[in-house]
């Protein structure tokens, strides 16, 4: 269903409507036009200036080279359109560090499926290439939509727990046993 390659330094993921690939700094304004959003990061304690922006793509840039893996560029294979990002990072998820899958699509594009399309490519990419028995995502309580994705790639709430940066946050899991179910 979906490709993974790496062809020398191009990393890619493949879906039927998505590619999914490294950022580079070329993607700044494009990310900046959706970070900077109030509407998009209404669950953020505030949207990204220009320099938060380019600070989110360098530490993407170091969690490839450290884990192999980050948040990865989403861009639409018809057009080339870059959408969001979606990846897998290591957070700090009620004081234990953990694999969390994580995902931003443009307002332009929300309700289209595309950070599902996005979550579930990158699920079966982790649970393909890495060791992790369970992956993560977690997000302010009043953020639907991001549990809502959560729920379409087959995660269920485990937990909720209360923290300064969202007031209450919610988790949401699925188990390397629960995928392969899926299947």
């Amino acid at each position: 269903m979906y490709k993974f390659r790496i062809n020398g330094e191009n990393f890619m993921i493949e879906t039927e409507r998505l590619a999914l690939r490294e950022f580079m700094w070329d993607d700044c304004d494009n990310l900046y036009e959706i970070l900077s959003d109030a509407e998009t990061m209404q669950h953020y304690p505030q949207p990204f200036n220009k320099e938060k922006t380019k600070h989110w793509i360098n530490w993407n840039l170091q969690n490839y080279q450290e884990f192999g893996f980050g948040l990865w560029a989403v861009v639409l294979k018809e057009t080339g359109r870059f959408i969001g990002d979606c990846g897998i990072t290591i957070q700090n998820i009620d004081n234990e560090f953990l694999p969390e899958i994580g995902y931003h699509i443009h307002k332009k594009y929300w309700k289209k499926g595309y950070g599902s399309e996005a979550g579930k490519a990158v699920r079966d990419w982790a649970f393909t290439n890495t060791d992790y028995d369970c992956l993560y995502s977690y997000m302010k309580y009043t953020n639907i939509s991001s549990f809502s994705t959560a729920k379409a790639i087959g995660m269920r709430k485990i937990k909720e727990y209360s923290d300064k940066k969202n007031e209450i946050s919610y988790v949401y899991a699925i188990t390397r046993n629960e995928w392969e179910d899926l299947f």
